[in-house]
């Protein structure tokens, strides 16, 4: 058997929902033809080096999987056909796998790795998102306080020195009155 895998990029806008859909087609081709399924390795929205459809991020994902070769055709055609796949390529990553078991094993082993990596980063992405909006609010409450106390000023003059300086040169170019 060889080692495939298949990276296609998925339009951002899919949901969650919509991307283990398409997984589970992949799924059931590899299935079908024969093919053993290593592990879907969803690397998660990119900005794309260059614009595809009116797109500038895509959604990235790699499939590993084990076959002689007949899986490849049939997927390529449904991920052809799929509107929500804006590119995929597949590569033969190795000619010959002599264990299957063995990397069977690898293939779990990493695909834990990459859930825990998936996990920290999400973590590391609340605590940024969390982080930003402190700074917003404590932003907001700063230029509130600041436009409060510019509010305050001078007592004598509530509209303050620009719009009475204004007031009075209107006034005097029309003879003082209304």
């Amino acid at each position: 058997m060889r080692e495939y895998e298949t990276t296609f990029i998925v339009q951002p806008e899919i949901s969650d929902e919509g991307c283990r859909e398409l997984l589970a087609r992949v799924d059931g081709i590899l299935e079908r033809e024969g093919a053993i399924r290593l592990l879907h390795d969803d690397q998660g929205k990119r900005k794309l080096a260059y614009e595809i459809r009116k797109f500038q991020k895509g959604r990235y994902v790699t499939t590993h999987y084990l076959d002689f070769g007949r899986a490849v055709a049939p997927l390529e055609r449904v991920l052809r056909l799929e509107e929500s796949v804006l590119r995929f390529l597949t590569v033969q990553v190795s000619d010959r796998v002599e264990d299957i078991e063995q990397r069977k094993g690898a293939a779990v082993e990493e695909e834990r790795i990459r859930a825990e990596r998936a996990r920290e980063r999400a973590a590391r992405e609340a605590e940024e998102e969390q982080a930003r909006r402190e700074a917003a609010i404590q932003a907001r409450e700063s230029f509130a306080e600041s436009v409060a106390e510019d509010d305050i000023g001078d007592e004598s003059n509530p509209l303050g020195e620009e719009d009475e300086i204004g007031f009075e040169d209107s006034e005097s170019e029309n003879g003082g009155g209304r």
